[in-house]
């Protein structure tokens, strides 16, 4: 999988409201490995600790929002926000087409997103689980699924 920045397409990825620190080290280094073009959190700011191995804010441009409000303010001109969210209005993943330019919103895994986040989304995706992921985990199959389905052009050589 080699990079392509000339391509056309970006993604980001967050949560808002983080519980543990330890699940921001994991869903980074996902997303540096999935190609992700930024991270981010909302409401609790990011500390360094042991499961963030490859120190990811050194490689990946880092953005902590105090608001809801502040991060919608500063995304990316043409970013659809996708909330993965346990709910009714949600499509799963299965079935999902990822945008080229998106922004993944995930919750904290006590409370998930808030009723803001959630009105304020383009899309809202779910899995097909009886109850929550961990937010790491979640993260890192969204990434995936992107990736599996090719519905973008990011990675060189990414199925299609």
């Amino acid at each position: 999988m080699k990079l392509d920045p000339l391509e056309p397409g970006y993604f980001g990825i967050g949560i808002q409201h983080g519980k543990t620190p330890e699940n921001l080290g994991v869903l980074w280094r996902s997303a540096q490995n999935f190609g992700a073009s930024f991270i981010f959190t909302i409401g609790h700011r990011y500390a360094k600790q042991a499961c963030d191995t490859h120190d990811i804010v050194k490689a990946i441009p880092y953005f902590h929002y105090k608001t809801f409000e502040e991060f919608y303010t500063h995304l990316p001109k043409g970013a659809m926000i996708i909330g993965i969210e346990l709910d009714e209005k949600a499509t799963e993943l299965a079935n999902f087409k990822h945008p080229r330019n998106c922004v993944y919103l995930l919750g904290a895994e006590d409370h998930g997103l808030t009723n803001e986040a959630i009105h304020r989304s383009h899309h809202l995706v779910k899995f097909n689980t009886p109850k929550s992921l961990n937010v790491a985990v979640a993260g890192s199959k969204i990434m995936y699924d992107r990736a599996v389905k090719g519905s973008h052009i990011y990675l060189k050589g990414a199925p299609k």
